[in-house]
């Protein structure tokens, strides 16, 4: 008989209705509990009949059976903060708000008021209902249609935003997070409201329609890392980092517009030592082989990203380049996160454009290489430093970003070498990158062999 060897974990509690398709509800708040290491429990509202492309069907569950769930749960674990989603009817609002006066955790309210339609999803008597559980909440996290539903405010900007918030205070709320995914613009602007302070959470606006349950999953990552412990400043941050990796990598199932994809950190982190494997795998065929035909005078470095890395300390890369020696190619240390920042600013940049790129390796550019390029037939794109903006080459590591938007952008077939002929100061350089570590390395190796014909 084995020891046992219990893993003791947060506790966090949604109250909401189930989603048969996956995307949203209980489904996608449990899904996101268990990404930011916290045990999930539940308490279902009502069953709907959806998938991707809509609702066929819901039904709201009995009163009695809510708060048998509701006893069931709070008797018996230490929850550690909850979230509310669909409450579906007046009734079911109200038995919520009476049972969130007991609670003596935090308790974040999502005000699932309006669809995406556009249409009001509660009657008048539901929309006041709200107002009382709203004075239970730690902190609430309307929309901006559902903001105007609580306020008669139209929120279009970080003002409104600003302004919706504070009158939502007035319920009785500790804070309010006013979404901005429903305000146009190129950047999505979340506003935090407190009683001290107004603070903006900022990211780049993802293309795609792929946002079903994406209200759900932030409030769900929110009430996770308070229940885990966080400040409510610091878990409110964390889980808008959190939903905008999730849209961008969304879960592309079903025949409608997909899902978010709630596991990113977790698969993310664990794709970490095989990343950096590959990459070190890369290196030692370059040694093998000897490439110093292709190393630059600045040294040449190998760098791997995470399937869904998004900073550089995310990248996987050799600790003081590839250089060359008497006895051939040397790596100066090993492969570390972070170790590389030209390149992989440059692949992080590739991948706004191709997503599945994750390799990338800088070599040495001149008439020889130049002619190999041509001979393998490669699709290949260059960016001349001379024309960028002024303002580019002004502030540090924005080069990388351009270069790699005059690469990618508005290309029918991605490249697979990128060439900088480089300026005063700046030596000339072509990139390579792949979708894979062994295609880098077959790409290179094939580079090197041309050039040494």
């Amino acid at each position: 008989m084995r020891t046992p060897a219990p893993d003791s974990r947060p506790v966090a509690l949604t109250i909401a209705g189930s989603d048969s398709g996956g995307g949203a509800g209980i489904q996608a708040d449990l899904a996101t509990m268990a990404a930011h290491g916290v045990f999930g429990t539940s308490a279902i509202t009502a069953v709907t009949a959806q998938n991707t492309r809509g609702v066929e069907s819901s039904h709201v569950l009995p009163i009695e059976e809510l708060e048998a769930q509701l006893a069931a749960v709070t008797d018996d674990f230490d929850i550690g903060a909850a979230k509310t989603g669909m409450l579906a009817t007046t009734a079911v609002i109200e038995t919520v708000a009476d049972r969130a006066r007991e609670f003596d955790f935090p308790l974040v309210v999502d005000p699932v008021m309006v669809a995406t339609t556009g249409d009001r999803l509660l009657e008048p008597e539901g929309e006041r209902a709200y107002e009382d559980l709203l004075g239970e909440a730690t902190v609430a996290t309307p929309n901006a249609d559902e903001a105007e539903v609580l306020t008669n405010i139209a929120v279009t900007d970080e003002e409104t935003a600003r302004e919706a918030g504070e009158a939502i205070l007035e319920m009785g709320v500790d804070a309010v997070l006013v979404k901005g995914g429903h305000v146009p613009g190129e950047r999505v602007r979340d506003v935090l409201v407190t009683d001290e302070t107004v603070r903006t959470f900022e990211h780049p606006r993802v293309g795609t329609d792929a946002t079903h349950g994406s209200g759900c999953a932030l409030a769900a990552a929110i009430a996770a890392r308070l229940a885990k412990g966080e400040a409510l400043e610091p878990a409110v941050g964390g889980a808008t980092d959190f939903l905008a990796r999730a849209v961008r990598y969304y879960y592309d199932v079903g025949e409608g517009h997909g899902a978010v994809n709630h596991m990113t950190p977790l698969r993310n982190e664990a794709a970490r030592e095989v990343t950096a494997e590959e990459v070190q795998a890369v290196v030692d065929r370059f040694v093998d082989a000897d490439i110093s035909a292709l190393v630059p005078e600045v040294g040449m470095n190998v760098v791997g990203a995470t399937p869904y890395a998004e900073s550089v300390a995310e990248t996987a890369a050799v600790e003081g380049r590839i250089t060359r020696t008497l006895s051939g190619v040397h790596p100066n240390r090993g492969v570390r996160f972070g170790a590389s920042s030209h390149v992989a600013r440059f692949l992080l940049s590739a991948r706004e454009f191709v997503p599945d790129l994750r390799f990338a390796v800088n070599c040495r550019f001149d008439a020889d290489v130049e002619a190999a390029l041509e001979a393998l037939e490669w699709p290949v794109a260059e960016y001349n430093r001379g024309e960028q903006p002024t303002e580019v080459g002004e502030t540090e590591g924005r080069t990388m970003g351009w270069g790699a938007r005059q690469a990618f952008a508005d290309r029918d077939e991605p490249p697979v070498a990128v060439v900088d002929r480089g300026e005063v100061g700046k030596e000339a350089l072509v990139k390579l990158v792949a979708s894979d570590a062994e295609t880098l390395a077959d790409r290179t190796l094939a580079l090197e062999s041309e050039v040494a014909e």
